[in-house]
């Protein structure tokens, strides 16, 4: 059996990644108005409908408007490194899936970025009065990527 050729092959999964972000994105806006309904599925899980126009964790979300540009940027930039690592990639399945699903989220909040100028969260896990920053499924990819990548940094290589 011959080895996949790169990591290229893992493109279905930033696909798959984007897919299912936008399609959460699109349902919940279709349901819930931005800043105003919630909907309590646990005592410490919500549904919102924010929108965050900055980077993780709302970080530069109180500037002039700058950051939306320069996050594009960013992205972009990203973009090209991923897909020239898994260009170059062949036979490491665990560290193309993590890099795949980085680009299918950052290509995901990408998209909000350039229809919106924002990118649209909804995920609101709380404790008490205390509430981690809202985020969504791309974000989920992008966070389950880097411990992939975290993961396949540790094992033993053949």
């Amino acid at each position: 059996m011959t080895a996949p050729r790169s990591g290229l092959a893992w493109l279905w999964l930033a696909a798959l990644a984007i897919v299912l972000d936008q399609l959460s994105k699109w349902a919940l806006t279709a349901r819930l108005t931005a800043y105003v309904d919630v909907v309590t599925l646990t005592g410490f899980f919500d549904l919102v409908h924010v929108h965050n126009t900055g980077a993780a964790f709302s970080l530069f979300a109180d500037q002039t408007g700058w950051q939306r540009f320069f996050f594009l940027g960013l992205a972009l930039v990203a973009t090209a490194v991923i897909l020239r690592l898994l260009g170059k990639t062949a036979g490491r399945p665990l560290f193309s899936a993590a890099l795949a699903l980085i680009l299918g989220g950052a290509l995901g909040n990408v998209i909000d970025r350039i229809r919106y100028g924002y990118v649209i969260d909804f995920l609101d896990f709380h404790l008490g009065a205390w509430h981690f920053p809202a985020f969504n499924v791309a974000d989920s990819a992008i966070t389950l990527g880097a411990a992939l990548l975290i993961w396949d940094s540790l094992r033993k290589q053949p």
